[in-house]
C-alpha cells in the first residue's frame, strides 16, 4: 500500500528535496505541498494524506498549531503528523508530542531518517531524532533526589545479548551518530554499520535507532562513556 504524504514547509527548496527523497521510495508518494501552516491544514483536510510532514516556523500558522489542529484530541479526522525542523529545542519537542505528533525529526538528520520517520508513523510508532533522544534520555537518567526510591541497578552483562562490537555500535548510536559516522569511527563501511544496526535492532526487539539509544541508557552502557 502506498503512503500518501503532504509536505508543509515555507522553503521551496526544502519541499523539493523532501519530494525527491520520498517519491524515490516505491511505497511512498507526495500528494501535496503547502508553503504555510494555514494552507497545510486546508490541504490535509481536503486531500486526507496518510502523513503530514510539518516544519515548525511557517507563516500564518506554525507547525505546532498545525499539529494540534490535525492530530490533537479535538481533530475531527486525525492525521499522522511528523514535525521536521531545524530547531531542536526541548520545548518544541514536548509541545509537538503533546499536540499529537508521531515524530520529531531534525532536517540535518538526513534522508534515511526522514523515510524511517514516515514508516514509523504508519506503523504507529513515534520516532525522534537520535540527537534529541540522547539529550532527553540524559535528563531522565540524571541523579534522583535522596528521598525518592533508589533507581534499579542496570542490567548485568549476562543479560546483554550483544557482542562486543555491537555494544560499541550501540553506544555510538546512543550518542546520535549516523551510519556513516559510526563507520568512520570504527573504520568500517557505512553499509557494514547499517547491517550491524539492523542486527542490534533484531536482537533488542526494537523498531529503530531510538530504541537502541533507549536500551543503551537504560542498561547503563551509555552512562559509562
Amino acid at each position: 500500500m502506498t503512503t500518501r504524504i503532504l509536505i508543509a514547509d515555507d522553503q521551496e527548496d526544502v519541499r523539493n528535496g523532501f519530494r525527491l527523497i520520498l517519491d524515490s521510495q516505491p511505497d511512498m508518494t507526495v500528494v501535496g505541498e503547502a508553503a504555510d501552516g494555514a494552507e497545510a491544514v486546508e490541504l490535509a483536510r481536503a486531500l486526507r494524506p496518510d502523513v503530514v510532514l510539518a516544519d515548525i516556523r511557517m507563516p500564518r500558522l506554525d507547525g505546532l498549531e498545525v499539529t494540534r489542529l490535525l492530530a490533537g484530541p479535538t481533530a475531527e479526522h486525525p492525521v499522522r503528523v511528523v514535525v521536521v525542523t531545524t530547531f531542536d529545542l526541548d520545548d518544541y519537542v514536548h509541545t509537538a508530542l503533546r499536540n499529537g505528533a508521531c515524530g520529531f525529526l531534525l532536517k540535518r538528520s538526513g534522508p534515511n531518517l526522514l523515510i524511517e520517520g514516515v514508516r514509523a508513523a504508519m506503523a504507529g510508532d513515534t520516532l525522534i531524532s537520535p540527537q534529541l533522544t540522547v539529550r532527553l534520555l540524559r535528563s531522565l537518567s540524571a541523579p534522583q533526589p535522596a528521598q525518592q526510591q533508589p533507581v534499579p541497578e542496570p542490567r548485568t552483562a549476562a543479560a546483554d545479548p550483544l557482542t562486543a562490537r555491537e555494544r560499541e555500535i550501540a553506544l555510538l548510536v546512543a550518542r546520535g551518530l549516523t551510519n556513516a559516522e559510526v563507520g568512520a569511527e570504527l573504520f568500517i563501511s557505512p553499509g557494514t554499520a547499517k547491517t550491524h544496526v539492523a542486527n542490534i535492532q533484531a536482537k533488542l526487539a526494537v523498531r529503530n535507532r531510538v530504541g537502541i539509544a533507549t536500551w543503551a541508557w537504560e542498561t547503563g552502557l551509555a552512562g559509562k562513556a
